[in-house]
């Protein structure tokens, strides 16, 4: 095993099954999946993010106000503006798995699997896909 890697040892009887459960259920947005690709590489303000995902303020901050109550994204708040930020890693990774998965939905060669791509990214370092530049947040750039 790689030296850094944590390996998941929960059972099915885990205690946080149920929990994860309503981290998955939090994630199963579009608008929400987008708002994580888009914080990957650094904090933004409510309206930095309604630019860059396409959506209104509004729509991006009742989102994001479900990403804060699931502990997804942290804020600080600098005078009147309020950025918002991933808390941790995982959830940078898992909507990044989530990615590569419905990219093998749709391509029997996904970009993630082909020369060039960082063997890092595959292992969940920081996901990036070569195909597509990191200002393009789409959602469909991992």
């Amino acid at each position: 095993m790689r030296e850094g890697k944590k390996v998941c040892s929960f059972g099915p009887d885990s205690p946080y099954v149920d929990l994860a459960a309503e981290v998955f259920r939090l994630l199963a947005d579009p608008t929400r999946i987008r708002i994580i690709l888009a914080l990957r590489e650094a904090e933004r303000s409510v309206n930095e993010l309604a630019e860059a995902i396409g959506k209104s303020p509004t729509t991006v901050s009742q989102h994001l106000a479900k990403l804060r109550w699931g502990r997804i994204v942290a804020t600080r708040q600098d005078g009147t503006r309020v950025f918002y930020r991933l808390q941790d890693e995982h959830a940078r990774e898992l909507v990044a798995q989530a990615v590569f998965q419905a990219e093998h939905a749709l391509d029997d060669s996904p970009a993630h699997h082909r020369a060039g791509v960082d063997p890092e990214a595959r292992r969940g370092a920081t996901p990036t896909c070569p195909a597509r530049s990191t200002d393009d947040t789409s959602g469909e750039d991992e």
